[in-house]
């Protein structure tokens, strides 16, 4: 199913996740068809728009949401910029974040022109996330803006908690969640999809759930976010959140989508969580082991020497998996797919 198991322990869905053969194929078979029909003419044009639909459809199942709710992205970052261009927040609004996060929303905080909080989560146990966090919201506070899974250690954020608590809106980068822990993001305002890493979708494939679409501006237009439009630029944007889709998608890429989230497992969460137990406590008997249990199923830890010649040594060695920059720490991605041998693999060629 998954070629590249023939050779590699692959422990950085994290990063980007495997590619299935059927995955693959559906690609090469819509490129194939365009290389000899052509990119154009009724029959292209309604398999695209065709594609657009069911991968909506497809992705709003993974976080359980109406697929009306759904834009179509490329990634996560493209669903921070989104969210936090649209807002319309000003330089006396206040967004709380973590010292934890990628730079997909990090960059995003950073041009909108808000004022950061930033809650110190390093070196906190996973039980004090939710204190930390709210210590830092504010009466200027306008928004959360953190991610479920830390793509550091793992750890689970208490999204819906904090939302409770501090009755704030909430963008969720849900880029180490979605397609390897249960995700039910109905009740959340903004919640961001990367589908090339655990949904093991191709490149530049994503979405973003808008609860109320309405509620925010359309200020990144493209040919498919319109319903109409006027010589002079005016249009009237799309129904739904299919204001904010990006533009173009291939044909081969929705297909690629479709596919890939069509052959995941209903026990892939249970596997994906027993994984990385078995995998941490394996790393435990020979390295630091800096992620908590019953977290996410991403696995962080220290070994002697420099981080990123580990991993290059793990590679050579045919186990993939990351340095984090920044720190000292590898990190291990652990999915239903994963099995004892990989990680069999891996203590042996970080243990070294």
């Amino acid at each position: 199913m998954y070629p590249v198991f023939e050779r590699f322990a692959y422990l950085n869905a994290g990063s980007a996740g495997p590619l299935a053969r059927a995955t693959a194929e559906a690609v090469a078979s819509a490129r194939r068809r365009e290389l000899e029909e052509g990119r154009s003419g009724p029959p292209f044009f309604e398999r695209m728009q065709a594609g657009r639909v069911a991968a909506r459809a497809a992705i709003a199942g993974e976080i359980g949401v109406p697929a009306e709710h759904v834009a179509l992205t490329r990634a996560t970052t493209d669903g921070c910029n989104i969210v936090l261009n649209g807002l319309a927040l000003g330089p006396d609004d206040e967004v709380v974040t973590t010292d934890s996060e990628h730079f997909g929303l990090l960059g995003a905080l950073r041009v909108s022109g808000v004022r950061v909080r930033v809650a110190r989560l390093r070196g906190l146990p996973a039980a004090d996330i939710v204190d930390a966090i709210v210590a830092e919201v504010g009466r200027r506070t306008r928004l959360l803006a953190l991610s479920h899974v830390l793509w550091t250690t793992g750890h689970v954020v208490p999204v819906h908690e904090l939302k409770e608590a501090t009755g704030l809106p909430a963008l969720v980068d849900g880029a180490q969640s979605v397609g390897v822990i249960p995700v039910d993001a109905s009740a959340l305002d903004f919640y961001t999809v990367s589908c090339q890493k655990w949904l093991c979708c191709p490149d530049s494939s994503g979405g973003l759930y808008v609860r109320d679409p309405d509620a925010l501006r359309v200020t990144f237009p493209s040919y498919f976010s319109q319903q109409a439009y006027e010589r002079d630029g005016s249009f009237t944007p799309r129904e739904g959140a299919a204001r904010f889709d990006n533009g173009w998608l291939a044909v081969g890429l929705l297909a690629g989508i479709r596919t890939a989230l069509a052959a995941h497992p209903e026990w892939r969460f249970e596997r994906a969580h027993e994984m990385a137990r078995r995998c941490r406590e394996l790393l435990a008997q020979r390295v630091e082991v800096v992620s908590e249990a019953d977290q996410g199923t991403l696995v962080a830890f220290r070994v002697a020497g420099d981080a990123a010649a580990a991993a290059k040594r793990a590679h050579e060695q045919g186990v993939i998996i990351r340095d984090l920059p920044g720190t000292d720490l590898l990190r291990a991605s652990c999915g239903y797919w994963t099995s004892d041998e990989d990680l069999e693999r891996l203590v042996a060629a970080v243990a070294g």
